[in-house]
């Protein structure tokens, strides 16, 4: 059986290593060898390459819209979430700000972002699951004071010091964006490699694992804020392009593939996302929690992590408001465009 694997950028490491042991389990439990091929990339960008003909399997991606995309392009059945543990959620993680060595810029949390001296590094939110969920994260940091209030503080910031007094007085947050690069890792190479910005936006298990890459002389220091979104990350099979293959409901490619994506929930598995950086959904998912697991995993607490559904009223809701045409997002693209126009004209 050959099994095509499509995923987010920054999963690589962590199904590279769980593909391979399950397919040594599967093939001493039933006999059957399972071969896989492996698909990274933008969450957003793999999700639209399936819609239009990659031939996916299963798709793990950086949040739930994503998946619900390929639903209504009619390649995944409905109720894809309800066919899984724990909604079909495999792995967490919350949004992380990195920043230089020694924290010149004293960066302690959300708010810091508004300042006119900080500049950030964050992916783009049409190809790049991380850069939804990092403005979900912002909008939630001050949502409880209403929308307004998020709107205000996600789109409007001081001006830079060094801005003309004829300037408006409020800026887009935005505007702080230097680059934004089409995946999480690819952000991670920005800011790392080129050592362009003073603050990235990613997930928690990138930045650990980026940091793993570098070493700890050039490790970058980081703050998990306490007030913080839980990114949770699906998987699915895509029930055409198995079926395809499949001379009945159960033939041997949707028997694998099914195995797999069950496999993904046990502690076997939830300790590869552990040693990647990830947290571990083991005891969220109807399993019990694996002791072993738990002391693996020693990150930091969050004392305010909510979920999309509970604080921003849901995926539905959601998308519309945010990224449906017309939305947040538009308007602070359009903005910010708008600004970049004017900085332009005032240099000449």
């Amino acid at each position: 059986v050959n099994l095509t694997l499509v995923s987010f950028a920054v999963t690589r490491r962590a199904y590279e290593r769980i593909t391979q042991r399950f397919a040594k389990e599967y093939e001493a439990a039933t006999g059957q060898p399972v071969r896989f091929r492996l698909s990274f990339g933008g969450s957003g960008t793999q999700a639209r390459a399936v819609c239009d003909g990659l031939p996916g399997d299963i798709v793990a991606l950086a949040l739930p819209l994503d998946v619900d995309k390929i639903r209504e392009a009619g390649l995944i059945n409905p109720g894809w979430q309800q066919r899984l543990p724990n909604n079909a959620i495999v792995a967490e993680s919350v949004v992380a700000i990195v920043t230089r060595p020694g924290n010149p810029k004293n960066i302690t949390g959300w708010d810091d972002l508004t300042r006119p001296d900080v500049d950030v590094i964050t992916a783009n939110p049409k190809t790049a699951g991380v850069a939804r969920w990092n403005f979900f994260a912002l909008w939630g940091h001050r949502l409880d004071k209403g929308e307004d209030a998020a709107l205000d503080y996600t789109t409007k910031a001081r001006p830079r010091p060094s801005a003309p007094t004829n300037r408006p007085s409020t800026f887009l947050v935005f505007e702080r964006v230097l680059v934004q690069p089409r995946d999480a890792r690819e952000a991670s190479d920005v800011f790392y490699k080129q050592n362009t910005g003073d603050v990235l936006l990613n997930y928690e298990n990138e930045v650990i694992f980026t940091n793993l890459q570098y070493g700890e002389a050039d490790a970058m220091p980081y703050v998990v804020p306490n007030n913080n979104v839980r990114v949770q990350t699906p998987v699915a099979l895509v029930d055409k392009n198995v079926d395809r293959r499949s001379t009945k409901m159960r033939g041997p490619t949707r028997a694998a593939a099914e195995a797999f994506l069950e496999y993904l929930f046990t502690p076997e598995a939830q300790a590869e996302f552990v040693a990647c950086g990830f947290r571990s959904i083991v005891g969220r998912a109807g399993r019990p929690i694996d002791k072993k697991l738990q002391k693996k995993s020693k990150l930091p607490r969050v004392k305010r992590a909510w979920t999309v559904e509970n604080r921003l009223g849901g995926w539905d809701k959601s998308q519309k408001q945010f990224f449906g045409g017309g939305g947040v997002m538009d308007k602070i693209q359009r903005h910010v465009g708008e600004v970049r126009l004017r900085e332009r004209q005032e240099q000449q």
